[in-house]
């Protein structure tokens, strides 16, 4: 149940992000639960293993490469997911800014 409940506080977010970022565009609500759920899969899986990767430019960036690799995730997203797209790096940026507040803020409530 906790999962579902997860899954809709993340397509909230993504629905509120499209609407408030210029450049994000979800074409849906089913196309939102979509970009929710491969989110979660490409988090969950590939996150780490970029993040490992660039550590050595994270390090020397101190930390600021770090949301270079959360570009890169939104923008795979955006090339698995049909109806869901994203006009460039700085909406990308916000995009993940906004999902990652909207989820955190709403997810407090959840544990």
């Amino acid at each position: 149940m906790r999962l579902i409940i997860r899954l809709l506080i993340s397509t909230l977010a993504i629905l509120l992000a499209a609407n408030l970022i210029p450049g994000v565009v979800v074409a849906s609500t089913t196309t939102a639960i979509i970009v929710a759920i491969v989110l979660g899969i490409l988090n969950t899986f590939l996150k780490p293993v970029l993040q490992i990767l660039a550590l050595p430019i994270t390090i020397m960036t101190l930390g600021l490469f770090y949301f270079v690799v959360n570009v890169f995730i939104i923008y795979i997203a955006t090339y698995l997911v049909s109806g869901f797209s994203i006009d460039g790096f700085i909406p990308a940026l916000l995009f993940g800014f906004v999902v990652s507040i909207i989820s955190g803020i709403l997810g407090m409530f959840l544990d």
